[in-house]
């Protein structure tokens, strides 16, 4: 790599990541990137769980042992929402290139080197790699399992492809820095899904969004099934707001989960009403039948141990995504005719 390197920016937006921060932050700081070309910005929503001060440790070690990297700054985000905090830090940021990091994830030694070369031998204006979920639980491998399958995340290929390519997203991502003065910054009223967004919104303006797995990293999934409920179903709640934004889906696969559970519910409610089970066997079966296959196709490649949760936790996958755009559909709309009401003149 010659001396006319392009200036990185590295953004943490983090708020309570005091589990995972310290192995991201040595990731960050052990890149084989020139440390000269290099800047860090941490942003974070007022943690209260010794987040800062892990931060802070990590950083000030780096500091006195005389690192190249001149800068690192710790940046409040008192918003205390991901949007607010890539905004804060693209505001502050000198780099020719952002790069978006998240505290949940460890990046490969070549990962800001394999960004810049993606970016620079392509036309591509967002580049990242294939997200690569572990976990320390069982039941948290099952959900790394499930989120890399394409039964589990349909044709969101971030989550499992082997092959460079054109997509419509990317993990996290390193865009180019007038990216962000040609569509705008990251919306902030979206606290999930702002970055499915903004890439929305970046393709529909002529952008082009590169997938290339030399970039390499790997995310720490949930390790419940209460924590995936909770993270899909907000997923699926702020989707229904990304579509009512841009007036259509950016792909069908959203919408699926949400025609499954309202099948699904529907046929529950006939079978009590009309006292046959056959019409929820018609949609359960199938899907528990296809849910299996998935999840022996997944045991060829891991401990069936863990295959055992894996038709659960692909349930509780589809069915929390599903669950929180149909009642996402509800509010959403409430929210637009109550607002248009208000400001309707009398």
């Amino acid at each position: 790599m010659t001396d006319d390197c392009l200036l990185v920016t590295v953004i943490l937006p983090i708020r309570n990541e005091a589990r995972y921060i310290e192995r991201c932050l040595n990731a960050v700081l052990a890149q084989t990137y020139p440390r000269k070309y290099l800047e860090i910005l941490v942003v974070d929503g007022m943690s209260d769980d010794g987040t800062r001060e892990i931060v802070e440790r990590v950083c000030g070690g780096q500091r006195n042992h005389q690192s190249e990297i001149k800068n690192q700054k710790l940046i409040d985000n008192p918003e205390r929402i991901v949007p607010t905090a890539l905004n804060r830090g693209i505001r502050a940021a000198r780099g020719d290139v952002i790069v978006r990091v998240d505290g949940h994830c460890v990046i490969a030694p070549d990962y800001l080197r394999c960004c810049v070369n993606a970016l620079q031998a392509t036309d591509a204006d967002n580049v990242g790699g294939p997200m690569r979920a572990v976990s320390e639980t069982y039941i948290g491998q099952a959900i790394a399992l499930a989120t890399s399958s394409p039964f589990g995340v349909g044709g969101a290929r971030f989550h499992y492809a082997e092959m460079a390519q054109w997509v419509d997203t990317v993990y996290m991502g390193a865009y180019r820095r007038e990216v962000f003065d040609r569509i705008g910054l990251f919306d902030e009223e979206l606290v999930r899904n702002q970055d499915d967004e903004f890439n929305f919104r970046l393709t529909r303006a002529g952008g082009k969004i590169w997938l290339d797995p030399q970039i390499k990293s790997i995310y720490y999934s949930r390790g419940t099934l209460r924590r995936l409920w909770k993270q899909y179903y907000e997923y699926g709640f702020w989707k229904v707001r990304v579509i009512q934004k841009h007036g259509r889906p950016a792909a069908l696969r959203h919408l699926v989960p949400a025609l499954f559970v309202g099948a699904l519910g529907a046929t529950l409610l006939l079978s009590l009403v009309t006292q046959n089970p056959l019409w929820f066997l018609l949609i359960f079966i199938p899907y528990a039948l296809a849910a299996l296959a998935a999840s022996v196709w997944s045991g060829l490649r891991s401990d069936w141990r863990i295959v055992l949760f894996l038709p659960i936790v692909f349930f509780v996958l589809h069915v929390s995504y599903g669950a929180g755009f149909l009642v996402g559909l509800i509010h959403w709309n409430l929210r637009v005719r109550t607002r248009a009401a208000m400001v309707k003149p009398s």
